[in-house]
């Protein structure tokens, strides 16, 4: 038997709950992992809430852990038991102590690189991968305008815009928060709550305004993103933090400035092996050479999964959270 945490219903975090399950065998083209930590991450609370709607009820929950591997089923040729690996996607079930997934969302992480690191860090800087370096091909001199800056996912761009001579500036909710980003790389750092968002943007850039907006706050952030951009630029919404984007009249992008946009996903760029390995390749590159490092600020056992996820969705939280089993 293995602890896991499903959910029966959607619902807020009370719907957690900790069971004793026996862990699938893995079948052909999968493997299964014993899970040293597991990562923390927003689209968690979306399928908890059922804004994301799980594929059956009752269901395990996460996509991202590190841990080593524990079983592999048939064909598999690329991973074998004992393997240090780290994975991002897959079936719902990584909070648990054993995961049975797909072998080719699965990649072996560096000896450098421990686990906590990696559960911590693969999801998001994932994201930040194909955000920065494939969405849009960041160059040296553009200005980009990145919310939740001091977030597990921002923490990770500050740094990495940083390194390529990118100036990020991000959106925080506090003088504390606008440190942390300050400190990982951010050029400049503006605090919603006080300052307008817009014109401090217009401010900063002498009026040039964006070259990209990377948005994964959703529903209350889409019309002011939109207004902080250069004309012909990208608006890039990834994520639903405060609701979904909806009702959108494609004329907006329009009336502002011939905008582009786009609603991109880590499953839409690493749909393959070799472009999920590619990806990785990049991202610990970036953690191995110092040029990110990843900040766990927050460490909670699996029984209080519930817990952590009230934290992470009341913006108690600035870096990156883990669970560990």
């Amino acid at each position: 038997m293995a602890k896991r945490i499903q959910f029966a219903r959607t619902g807020g975090s009370e719907v957690l709950e900790p069971v004793d399950v026996t862990p699938a065998e893995p079948g052909p083209g999968e493997v299964r992992v014993a899970n040293r930590a597991v990562g923390l991450n927003f689209i968690d609370i979306y399928f908890r809430t059922g804004l994301y709607p799980a594929p059956s009820l009752p269901s395990g929950l996460g996509t991202e852990a590190a841990g080593v591997v524990d079983a592999v089923g048939d064909g598999v040729t690329h991973l074998q038991v004992g393997d240090r690996v780290a994975y991002a996607q897959g079936p719902l079930g990584a909070y648990a102590e054993l995961h049975t997934l797909p072998a080719d969302k699965v990649v072996l992480l560096p000896d450098g690189i421990d686990f906590e690191t990696a559960a911590a860090s693969m999801l998001k800087g994932l994201t930040v991968q194909y955000l920065m370096r494939q969405t849009h091909r960041v160059e040296a001199g553009e200005t980009i305008l990145w919310h939740a800056a001091a977030g597990g996912v921002g923490s990770i761009a500050c740094q990495w815009a940083r390194a390529l001579g990118v100036r990020l500036i991000g959106t925080v909710s506090s003088p504390e928060k606008a440190a942390l980003a300050e400190k990982n790389g951010a050029w400049a750092t503006i605090d919603y709550t006080k300052e307008d968002v817009v014109e401090r943007v217009r401010e900063l850039t002498d009026g040039a305004m964006c070259d990209v907006v990377y948005d994964s706050v959703g529903k209350d952030t889409w019309e002011t993103s939109l207004d902080c951009l250069k004309p012909r630029s990208l608006m890039v919404s990834f994520g639903n933090a405060s609701g979904a984007v909806e009702g959108v009249n494609l004329g907006i992008l329009n009336q502002k400035g011939s905008l582009y946009t786009t609603r991109p996903s880590l499953n839409g760029y690493a749909d393959t092996r070799e472009r999920l390995e590619a990806m990785a390749a990049e991202l610990f590159e970036m953690l191995e050479s110092g040029k990110v490092k990843v900040d766990i600020s927050n460490r909670y056992p699996l029984a209080e999964a519930g817990k952590a996820q009230d934290a992470l969705q009341g913006r108690q939280t600035t870096g990156s959270t883990i669970l560990l089993p």
